[in-house]
Order: C-alpha cells, then structure tokens, then sequence
C-alpha cells in the first residue's frame, strides 16, 4: 500500500511538468519559428525538425527493449503526424513568414474553440449557451486581428496568413482528438517518436513538392537560424511535443487545452522583447477578447465533464432493485 501511494506524487509532479513544459516552452518555439524561417525554407525547416527527434527517440526507446511497432501503429501515426505536425505546426512554420509571432500564437490559442466545435458534432449535442458566447468571442477576437484598417488600431494580420493559421488550429485539435482512440503503442514515448517520424517525413516531402529545396542555400543559413532549429528539435519537440501527448493521456481535453492561456502571452511577450514586433492597442484588444473566449469554453466544458462525472458516479445508486416481497410471495 505504501509504494501504491507513494507513486502518486510522482506522477501528479509528472504531470505539473509536463503541463509546465507545454505552457513555457512551446510558448517559446513561436520565437524560434520565426527565427528559423529567415533563412530556411519552413516545410523543410519543420520536417527536419520532427524528423530528427523523432529519430532520435524511436532509437532511445528500441535501445531500452520497446518491442518494434505493428503496421496498424504505423497507420495511426502516419494520420496523427499528418495532422499535428503537417497541418498544424508545418503551417504555423509557413505562416511565420508572413506574420508576427506573437500575432501567430494568438490565433493559434483558438485550438479550443475548435476543439469544443468538433467535440460538439461528434456527440451531436446542443453546445451550453455559455460555450456559444465563448465561440461567438473568439470569433470576434480573430475578426479584430484580421479586420481591414484601421479598426481598434494599426497590427492587423495579413489574411493569407491568419486562414493558414486557423487551418492549422482546426488540423491541430482535429488531431488531438483523434489521438485519443487511435491504435497506437502501450509506451507513449514510442508513439510519439513514430507520430513525429511520419509528421517530418510528410513535411519533408510536401517541401520538396513545392519547391523548397531549389530555395535551400545551406551555406547561406544564419547562425541564429541553426541555432532556433536546434531549440526547436530538443525543446519543442524532444520535450515539448513528447510532454504534449503525455498529458493527452493522462488528462482531460478541457485540462490540456489551458495551455492557449499561457502560450500566447509568452509568445506576444519574447517577439516584442526579442523580434521589435509591435505590440498595438489592436492586439491587445484581440488577446485579451480571444483568452477571454478560451477561458470561457474550457471553464464551461470542465463544469460539464465534472456534471457528467458526477452522474456516472451515482448511476447504480438509481437502479432499481427486485422487490423481494413480490418475489418471495411467488415462491
């Protein structure tokens, strides 16, 4: 019984790190996207990245007696990959180039909103009217970014690159979703290193198909720019990604998804100390209506797992009982 529970705050201190990990550091990796992107092409740049910590952990955990994944694993890693890493963190990489940042990690917060979109038509259930207002806020705190002029002042997002963004947000929880049910490995690590070799590889091709490595000059790649891509496979993906998925398994999607607080101020805060990128009235406005939105979805969806819980924990107290007079009277 003791080692039972003493078990127990090593993994809740698990799971503070792991959840600090992805609030800190991935708020982080929008700076060193950025940085990345001057001078490497960003499919290519994104691809090597996943590519090489995929590598290296699949390698780590086949070293320590992970048995080799099936082929139906594969599967499940190939269409993750393709998701989170492809069309999430490949387009974000791609939209860096045309937006700030900072800007890019607040549009990217509205992973929730499209988590509870699509958690909501695979239930077929009514959303709460208070996730509605939320979605209806987070929808007016994108428009803000992205409205034409002058409107709330100057720091509007190129529209090109904030549709890239969105896109890469739906791909992002879409995935997320899915990964929950899919048939992958026991060993998490395992599954991550498959999902990150599979996202890298399609990143690398989707480059290839569009001309990136024509664009590739490596001997005209800046030192910062190597210097962000190696943060970017030790911290962002070695840790931040394997720390991601950890938690996907351990905790709720309401839960994991508390990281849209927290990456976009870190992100809007390291591009305007670190990239001179401005800092308007116009984004504040929007940061503080789009937070506003995700804090507002995912307080109402933990009240309602919480609610759903509750009423799973009293079900057999409502099952009704054989009455034993009418029985024994037929004996």
């Amino acid at each position: 019984m003791l080692e039972a529970t003493s078990g127990i705050p090593r993994r809740a201190a698990g799971i503070a790190a792991a959840f600090a990990t992805v609030y800190l550091v991935w708020g982080s990796t929008y700076l060193a996207i950025r940085l990345g992107v001057e001078t490497i092409p960003p499919f290519l740049m994104a691809g090597t990245r996943h590519l090489t910590a995929g590598l290296l952990l699949y390698l780590w955990m086949r070293a320590r007696g992970t048995p080799t994944p099936e082929w139906r694993h594969w599967k499940s890693a190939i269409w993750i990959g393709g998701l989170l890493l492809l069309g999430g963190n490949g387009l974000v990489t791609w939209a860096e180039q045309r937006v700030p940042s900072g800007l890019a990690a607040l549009i990217v917060s509205s992973v929730p909103i499209w988590m509870a979109v699509l958690e909501g038509i695979e239930k077929r259930s009514r959303p709460a009217p208070s996730v509605i207002a939320g979605l209806l806020l987070g929808v007016a705190g994108i428009g803000l970014l992205v409205a034409p002029g002058r409107v709330g002042g100057n720091g509007h997002v190129d529209l090109l690159g904030a549709v890239a963004l969105l896109t890469a947000a739906f791909s992002w929880s879409f995935g997320s979703l899915y990964s929950r049910r899919a048939a992958l490995p026991s060993a998490t690590l395992m599954a991550t290193a498959m999902e990150m070799l599979a996202g890298g590889g399609l990143l690398w091709i989707f480059g290839l198909a569009f001309g990136e490595g024509r664009r590739l000059d490596l001997a005209a790649i800046s030192a910062r720019s190597a210097l962000a891509l190696g943060y970017l496979i030790v911290f962002g993906s070695l840790i931040g990604f394997s720390a991601y998925i950890w938690i996907l398994k351990v905790s709720t999607p309401a839960r994991v998804s508390t990281y849209a607080y927290v990456n976009p101020i870190v992100a809007v805060l390291l591009g305007t100390l670190f990239a001179g990128e401005v800092l308007s009235t116009r984004i504040v406005i929007a940061a503080l209506i789009i937070v506003g939105a995700v804090a507002l979805i995912i307080t109402a969806r933990s009240r309602s797992a919480g609610r759903a819980s509750a009423e799973a924990r009293r079900v057999p107290e409502v099952i009704p009982r054989p009455r034993a007079s009418a029985a024994g009277g037929r004996g």
